[in-house]
C-alpha cells in the first residue's frame, strides 16, 4: 500500500508529535507514515518520544549556520513527501518553502485570523485571548506559506474559554480538545491527497 512519508518538525515537548504517533498506532493516520522527526534543539522531550516510537530523529539546531540547508538535506535523504510543523517555534524562509516540493502544514493554538502571526506562539496566544476577553478560542491547522500563519486553512475547532482560566489552563484545554484531535485529522487528509496523486501517476 502506498503511503506518504511524513517529517514532523518540533521545538519542545512534542505533545502534538505524540498525538500523531498515537493516531498512527490506532490506524487513524493510515495514508501517511512518520518517517522522520527533526528537533531544532537538543535535549527536548520530543526526541525521546520519537525514540520510543522507533522513529529516526535528526537534531538540527536552528541557531547554527546552515540550518535550512541541513533541514532540506534531511528531507531529501529520507524521501519526505510532506512536513508537519508540530510546535516548531521558527519560521522557514520563502526559499526553503519553494525548494521543498511537498505540502507543509502547521498547527496554531487559536482560531486564525485571531491571535496569529509573528510573535503569537505558546502561552502568548492564550494570554492574548484572555486579555481581549473573547469567549471562544480554539486551534487551526493550515498550509504553510511565506506569511506567518497566513496559509490556507485546512481544519479548525473551537474551544470555550471558561471563568477562572489562566493561560496555562486554557493552553491545556486547547491542546486536549482541539490540537491533538485536529492535527492527526489534517495530516491524514493531506497524506491521502498525496497518495491519490501517486496512484494516479502509476
Amino acid at each position: 500500500m502506498l503511503t506518504a512519508r511524513i517529517a514532523v518538525v518540533v521545538s519542545g515537548g512534542g505533545t502534538n508529535l505524540q498525538a500523531l504517533i498515537d493516531a498512527q498506532t490506532r490506524g487513524e493516520l493510515k495514508s501517511g507514515r512518520i518517517s522522520l522527526v527533526i528537533a531544532d534543539k537538543d535535549g527536548v522531550q520530543a526526541i525521546s518520544r520519537a525514540g520510543a516510537a522507533g522513529i529516526v530523529c535528526a537534531v538540527i539546531p536552528r541557531k547554527e549556520p546552515g540550518f535550512e540547508e541541513k533541514v532540506l538535506s534531511a528531507l531529501e535523504t529520507h524521501k519526505i513527501d510532506m512536513v508537519v510543523l508540530a510546535g516548531f517555534l521558527g519560521i522557514f524562509s520563502a526559499d526553503l518553502l519553494r525548494r521543498f516540493q511537498g505540502p507543509m502544514i502547521n498547527i496554531h493554538p487559536a482560531l486564525i485570523p485571531s491571535f496569529c502571526g509573528k510573535g503569537f506562539y505558546g502561552l502568548r496566544v492564550h494570554q492574548a485571548a484572555l486579555d481581549y476577553g473573547v469567549k471562544v478560542t480554539g486551534a487551526t491547522v493550515h498550509y504553510v506559506n511565506e506569511v506567518a500563519d497566513g496559509g490556507e486553512i485546512i481544519l479548525q475547532k473551537a474551544v470555550d474559554i471558561l471563568p477562572g482560566d489562566t493561560p496555562e489552563i486554557l493552553q491545556r484545554r486547547v491542546m486536549e480538545q482541539a490540537e491533538w484531535v485536529l492535527l492527526p485529522q489534517a495530516a491524514e487528509l493531506v497524506a491521502a491527497q498525496i497518495v491519490s496523486k501517486k496512484e494516479s501517476s502509476i
